[in-house]
C-alpha cells in the first residue's frame, strides 16, 4: 500500500487528556517520522505537530481517534508528493 506524508496538527484544551492521547500515538509510531510540543502556558494549552509518512488508510484512523477525545482539537495537511 502507498504511503502519504502529512503532518497532523493538534491542540489540546484538557490536560487530563494527555495520557490518552501519547497512548494513541504510540499505536502509530512506526509511522511517525517527528514529533515537536510546544506548551503554551498562557493559554493553558499544549500545541503539538506530527510528522508522519503511512497509508492513508491509517493517517484518517489516527486523525478520526483524535478527533473523538475529548479536549483535543487535530487537523491533517497531506504533501502533494
Amino acid at each position: 500500500m502507498e504511503s502519504r506524508v502529512a503532518v497532523i496538527s493538534i491542540i489540546v484544551t484538557e490536560a487530563e487528556q494527555v495520557d490518552r492521547l501519547n497512548n494513541l500515538l504510540h499505536e502509530y509510531s512506526r509511522y511517525i517520522i517527528g514529533r515537536m510540543g510546544i506548551p503554551y502556558k498562557e493559554k493553558g494549552i499544549s500545541i503539538i505537530s506530527i510528522a508522519i509518512d503511512a497509508p492513508m488508510d491509517e493517517i484518517n484512523s489516527l486523525s478520526g481517534a483524535l478527533g473523538r477525545l475529548d479536549g483535543i482539537n487535530a487537523k491533517v495537511t497531506y504533501a502533494k508528493v
